[in-house]
C-alpha cells in the first residue's frame, strides 16, 4: 500500500493514461501518452493543463493587511506592504546565513495574504511562519486543489468560462467563476508562457479540469514537461538551483528585492539574513548562469564544471540540465565564479569521464510570453 498522498485529480490522471511517479510525497503524473517532448511543444504552441495541487496554499491573516504585510516583511525580503490589492509577486523565505529556505508566490487579497509554497517545504514553511508570526494566523488551505493553465491559448480557453480572465494582467489575482466553482486565479506560471494558476475547491477540481481539457487546444501535461519548460524559461527549481546554502545574490534573484527593502531604502533590511544578503547584491562571489552545451549531449544536474579542458580544480556545478525542445538543443543552468560568468565564456563539463565545452548564455533560453 503506497503511503504517497494523492491530489484531488488522481483518478483523472489514471483515466488519462498518466505514468505516475513519487514527487514531494505525492503520487504525481510525470507524463501522459503524448510524451514529454510533445507535451512541452503543445504547451508552447497552445495550452497545457498541470496539476500542481501538491504545492502548499496558505492564508496569513491578522488585524489588517498592513500589519500582516509588515510582519511578513521580517521573513521575506520583498516589498509586501506596498503590494496593491489583487496583485502578487515572487519572494522567498531566508535564513540567518542569507540562504533561501523556500521560494514562493504571495498575493494581497485585501483582508489577508495568500501564499503558495513548494510541496517539499510546505510543512516546514508553515511551522516556521506560525512561530515567527505570533500576532498573525497562519492557516494551511487543505480543501482546495491547484491547477495551472499555461500557453498562448490560455486566455482564450479561460475567458470562455469567465470573460474577466481576459482583463487580468501578468501578476494580477482575481476571484473568477469557472465551471460553477469559485476560483482564486492568478495570471502567472512556471513555464515562461502566458497562463493562469487556479485554486479551486477540491470537490470541484475534476469538473473544472475536465471542462478545460474539453477545449481542443488544451492537453494534460506532466512533471517531465513542466521541468523542461521551466528550465528553458530560466526559472529555478527549489532544492536544485536554490537551497538553504544559496543567497539571492548567488542565484541572480536580486531583481526580486525591491529598492525599498535594499540598503538606502525606506524599509531597508529588517529581514532574516539581511546583513548577509544586502551587501552581497552585485558583489556575489558566484552566480547562477545559463549554459549551452556545445554538442547534442545533455548535461544534467551534478555535472562538475572546469575553467579549461585540462584544469584539475572544479569551479562550479550544473544544477539543472536537459534537452530543450523549443531551443532544439541541450540547455542547462549552474553556478560559476562571477569572474567567469559573462555571456560567451567557455567552460568545460565532465560527462562520463570526458570534458566537453559549454558556453555561458543569457536566460531565458526562449523568450518569455507573459501578458504585460
Amino acid at each position: 500500500m503506497s503511503d504517497l498522498h494523492q491530489t484531488p485529480l488522481h483518478a483523472l490522471h489514471l483515466s488519462l493514461g498518466a505514468k505516475m511517479v513519487a514527487f514531494a510525497g505525492y503520487d504525481m503524473p510525470v507524463q501522459y501518452p503524448m510524451g514529454v517532448l510533445q507535451e512541452h511543444l503543445h504547451t508552447r504552441a497552445k495550452a497545457g493543463l498541470f496539476d500542481v495541487s501538491h504545492m502548499g496554499q496558505v492564508r496569513v491573516t491578522g488585524p489588517d493587511y498592513a500589519s500582516v504585510a509588515a510582519a511578513l516583511e521580517r521573513l521575506i525580503p520583498v516589498d509586501i506592504v506596498d503590494l496593491p490589492e489583487n496583485r502578487q509577486r515572487y519572494g522567498f523565505l531566508t535564513n540567518d546565513a542569507g540562504g533561501i529556505r523556500d521560494d514562493l508566490m504571495l498575493a494581497n487579497r485585501g483582508d489577508h495574504v495568500f501564499v503558495v509554497v513548494n510541496a517539499a517545504c510546505k510543512a516546514d514553511d508553515i511551522a516556521y511562519m506560525t512561530v515567527q508570526l505570533p500576532d498573525a494566523t497562519v492557516t494551511e488551505i487543505t480543501d482546495r486543489a491547484l491547477l495551472a493553465l499555461q500557453g498562448p491559448a490560455a486566455q482564450a480557453v479561460l475567458s470562455a468560462l469567465d470573460p474577466r480572465a481576459a482583463d487580468m494582467r501578468f501578476m494580477d489575482v482575481a476571484t473568477l467563476t469557472l465551471a460553477g466553482a469559485e476560483c482564486w486565479v492568478s495570471r502567472s506560471g512556471y513555464t515562461g508562457e502566458d497562463g493562469y494558476e487556479i485554486s479551486v475547491p477540491a470537490d470541484q477540481a475534476e469538473v473544472l479540469a475536465t471542462a478545460l481539457l474539453a477545449h481542443e487546444d488544451v492537453a494534460p501535461i506532466g512533471l517531465g514537461a513542466r521541468d523542461s519548460l521551466r528550465l528553458e524559461a530560466g526559472l529555478c527549481l527549489y532544492g536544485h538551483d536554490i537551497d538553504t546554502g544559496t543567497t539571492p545574490a548567488d542565484a541572480a534573484l536580486g531583481w526580486a528585492i525591491q529598492k525599498v527593502r535594499r540598503t538606502g531604502g525606506a524599509r531597508a533590511g529588517g529581514f532574516v539574513g539581511a546583513e548577509v544578503i544586502l551587501p552581497a547584491l552585485g558583489h556575489a562571489a558566484r552566480k547562477r548562469v545559463g549554459l549551452l552545451p556545445q554538442g547534442r549531449a545533455p548535461m544534467r544536474e551534478g555535472v562538475p564544471l572546469f575553467a579549461s579542458e585540462g584544469a584539475t580544480t572544479q569551479i562550479g556545478t550544473i544544477t539543472s540540465g536537459g534537452f530543450g525542445p523549443t531551443v532544439g538543443a541541450p540547455v542547462a543552468m549552474g553556478y560559476l565564479p562571477t569572474d567567469l560568468s559573462g555571456t560567451g565564456t567557455t567552460v568545460w563539463g565532465e560527462l562520463r569521464g570526458k570534458r566537453l565545452p559549454l558556453t555561458v548564455a543569457a536566460m531565458p533560453f526562449t523568450p518569455a510570453n507573459f501578458k504585460r
